[in-house]
Parts: C-alpha cells; sequence; structure tokens
C-alpha cells in the first residue's frame, strides 16, 4: 500500500458498518479506508433477502463493482478529489497476539489481525478500526489498537430532542387569559419568553389557577389554543396525547414522530387518527421492521413467510383490536374497518415489504422506528409521493438492534434533523397509559 501523509488516517471497515450505512465510504473525508476481505465474505451471505439490511448489502457491493479498477486489490483506488483511497486486502495475516487472546476462529479475530499488521507495516500513521460492535472495540482495545464507532448520522445532543413539547410554569395570568379570546391565537409578538419557537411547537402553560394547551402555527405565524378531540373512538387522556393527535389529524403536517415508552399510546393514536381520516388517503399502510430476538434469522421459524412474519405484526393488529373494541360489532364504525382490511385499503405488514410500493395518497406509519438506521429512515421518506403523510413511532431508548443506539438510530436521526421544518412535528409522550401495572414496570424495572 502506498504511503501517505502522515496526517491521513487508516480507518479500518467492519462488516456491520457498511450493513448499516451501504454509502459509508463517502463519508470519511481525506482518509484512506481500508476493506478485508473477510468484510466481503460476510457481506455476501447478507445479499439474499427481503430485509433493509440485505438491501444495504447488495448496494454497497453494486457500488463497489462501479469502483473497482486493476489497483483496487494493489494500490487501491482514489474516492475522488480531495479524498482519500479505498483498498481491499487479501490475505489472512497470523497474528499471536489475537490467537493467544481469542481462541475461535471468528471474523472479528481476522479483522483485528489485519488491523494489527497494518499498525505494524504503517507506523507512522493512525490506523482505526472502525465498527458498530461495541464488543470488537474493547477487544480492540485489549490489544492496544484503536477502535471507533461510526458516527455518521449519530446526533450529539439526545436532551435537546423533545424541545418541541413543553411545560411552562408560572405564565402571566393575562397572557393565559388571551388564549380564550376570539380569535384563540395569540400573535408571536405576544410571546413571553425570548426565545425562537418553532413549527408545530406545543406547549402547557401554567399558572396557579388556569393553563391552556397551545401550539405555534407556522402559517399563521401565532400560538392557538388547542381542545381535546378524539378520533375514530379514540379520546387523548393527556396533553401529549392531545398533541399527538393535534399533529397526525392537520394536513399540513406531512411527517410526523411520535416517541415515548412502551404504553404511551404512540402507535394506538397514529392508527385511529389514519382511520379518522380515512377518505383523504388512498390506502393506510402500518408497517415495522422485522428485528428477531437475539438476533437470530427468522429462517428457523417454521411454516412459510406469512407465518414466519405475523407473530412480529401481532402488536400491530392488537391496536387495531383496541379501535374495533370501541364500537359495537354491527356498527358501521366496527364493519368498515373489515371492509378496508378485506379490499386492502388498510394493510399491516412488515416493512421489507413495502419495496416497489407507491407511497402517493397513503397514510404511512412506521412502527417501532428506532430499530432502522438513518439511512433507511431517509429511503422511506424520500418514496412519499403527492398526498402522502408519514408517521414514525417508537422509543428511542428500547432499541433491538445490536448496532444501534439511542443516538444513532434513524428515529433519533429524523427528529433531530428535521426539528424546525414547517411540514414536520415532533411530539413525545410522557405518561404510559396501558395501566398503573405496566406504568410501573415501565419506570422501575
Amino acid at each position: 500500500m502506498a504511503e501517505s501523509k502522515k496526517s491521513k488516517k487508516l480507518f479500518v471497515l467492519d462488516t456491520n458498518v457498511i450493513l448499516y450505512d451501504h454509502t459509508c465510504i463517502e463519508n470519511f473525508e481525506e482518509h484512506d479506508i481500508v476493506i478485508p476481505i473477510v468484510v466481503l465474505e460476510e457481506l455476501d451471505k447478507f445479499k439474499k433477502g427481503s430485509d433493509l439490511i440485505n438491501f444495504e448489502a447488495r448496494e454497497f457491493i453494486r457500488n463497489l463493482d462501479k469502483l473497482a479498477g486493476e489497483h483496487l486489490l494493489t494500490k487501491g483506488i482514489s474516492l475522488g478529489k480531495g479524498r482519500g483511497k479505498l483498498h481491499i486486502l487479501v490475505g489472512d495475516p497470523h497474528s499471536e497476539r489475537v490467537y493467544h487472546s481469542f481462541a475461535a476462529d471468528k471474523a472479528d479475530h481476522r479483522i483485528l489481525a489485519m488491523a494489527e499488521e497494518l499498525t505494524r507495516k504503517h507506523a507512522d500513521r493512525q490506523v482505526v478500526i472502525v465498527t458498530k460492535d461495541i464488543n470488537l472495540r474493547m477487544k480492540a482495545k485489549s490489544l492496544g489498537l484503536q477502535a471507533d464507532d461510526y458516527l455518521t448520522g449519530k446526533i450529539r445532543q439526545l436532551d435537546q430532542m423533545n424541545v418541541t413539547t413543553r411545560v411552562v410554569e408560572d405564565m402571566d395570568k393575562d397572557f393565559i387569559s388571551q388564549f380564550y379570546q376570539d380569535p384563540y391565537l395569540v400573535p408571536r409578538a405576544a410571546f413571553p419568553l425570548k426565545e425562537e419557537l418553532l413549527p408545530h411547537q406545543y406547549f402547557v402553560f401554567k399558572n396557579h389557577s388556569s393553563s391552556v394547551l397551545a401550539h405555534f402555527n407556522p402559517e399563521k405565524d401565532g400560538l392557538e389554543r388547542l381542545v381535546k378531540r378524539p378520533a375514530y373512538g379514540i379520546e387523548p387522556r393527556n396533553a401529549e396525547q392531545i398533541f399527538a393527535l393535534d399533529a397526525l389529524l392537520r394536513p399540513e403536517i406531512q411527517l410526523a414522530a411520535l416517541t415515548g415508552k412502551a404504553g404511551t399510546g404512540k402507535t394506538l393514536l397514529a392508527l385511529a387518527a389514519a382511520l379518522e381520516q380515512r377518505r383523504n388517503y388512498h390506502q393506510i399502510f402500518l408497517a415495522r421492521p422485522v428485528v428477531p430476538l437475539a438476533n437470530r434469522d427468522i429462517g428457523f421459524l417454521p411454516g412459510d413467510i406469512k407465518s414466519k412474519i405475523d407473530p412480529y405484526m401481532e402488536p400491530l393488529w392488537d391496536n387495531l383490536a383496541v379501535i374495533r373494541h370501541r364500537f359495537a360489532p354491527e356498527s358501521k364504525e366496527h364493519n368498515k374497518i373489515n371492509e378496508m382490511i378485506q379490499n386492502e385499503k388498510l394493510v399491516i405488514s412488515a416493512l421489507a415489504f413495502i419495496r416497489g410500493r407507491s407511497l402517493s395518497n397513503i397514510f404511512f406509519i412506521v412502527d417501532e422506528a428506532q430499530n432502522l438506521t438513518p439511512l433507511e429512515v431517509k429511503t422511506i421518506i424520500t418514496r412519499a409521493g403527492e398526498g402522502a403523510k408519514i408517521v414514525f413511532t417508537g422509543d428511542v431508548y428500547q432499541i433491538d438492534s445490536p448496532y444501534l443506539d439511542a443516538q444513532s438510530n434513524g428515529l433519533s436521526y429524523l427528529v433531530d434533523r428535521m426539528k424546525g421544518q414547517s411540514l414536520f412535528a415532533h411530539v413525545n409522550l410522557l405518561k404510559g397509559e396501558r395501566s398503573p401495572l405496566a406504568e410501573l414496570a415501565s419506570n422501575l424495572l
């Protein structure tokens, strides 16, 4: 491998970085990138399948094929002006330290051995393993090798995510009273706090004896009073649920995110709002990513693909059942839900099956969105057509993917990047509404 300037680093990529973001090689600026051949071997196992992770593998391999030249396996190839080189390193270097420290023959250990060899050969350069695998980072550091997380798409300040819903105590009574006078709109100039108002920001303004729920409407450039309104038999039970339904029912909000712990009503409210507005959309589509427990592929489950997927979709059907039970079996509302399912106007499916579908005039709910990568969320949103509304729901602290965390998942990334856009609203739901027992377990266990 040709030597570069001392300031240039050598980044050794793990497989999970590519599966997280198939465009990852574009994000290392002037530094050189090394992909061990074992990574390509692992990617080969992920090529087939309909899950988003399989899509990432295929797209990276296609992109690599377009870049490939005669020097890819020797001198490396340039990734463009002002950027570093990409190298594919073949061979399987032997490392006594790796062999004696970690006996099992694993792909991770081959990556460690490759990084150790590069560190010896290029003593004047910084060699860094880049991986989403915390365990591999710890193994690397135990050998004195540098290892970092892949930070593209990772938000810095998680505590800034929830500024779109606020409770403000000790507000002036005269300010609150303005919301109860026709036209129930307070101009931005009358807002007493010295801070910027964000589009579709929600507030609870309180005084000892009075309070009001308010929403900042960017089109009217003022704060408007909110009143409780139900959606298809579902009544909001707290201020955040009122905010959530308001965002879900506003036609000018084309993209919404509902976050919060289990039992706060995120999916139920989204589905109820979709049914309430069913006449405005050609289809309601409710989907979630399939993340098997213990990171095992669903292939080990018995039955056809529908039998394998159905257990993962059961929570979505449970939410639909809650709405159904609000109405008598012979009621028109109950029958309408059955009719929509039969005519595929209401579809519940695994997220992987949406590929190739049109997202025009559709109310699209993505449940458990914290298990998506930022690139997967972007892929979904950029496919939205005319008249579409997309809602992402999830708990950023309850992630099933081993390579995502509260700061790097697609839902956190979405809220962080879209905050302040007039087409977007975010509501963080705080209070669980399932039962006192469920709320206690969520808080303490």
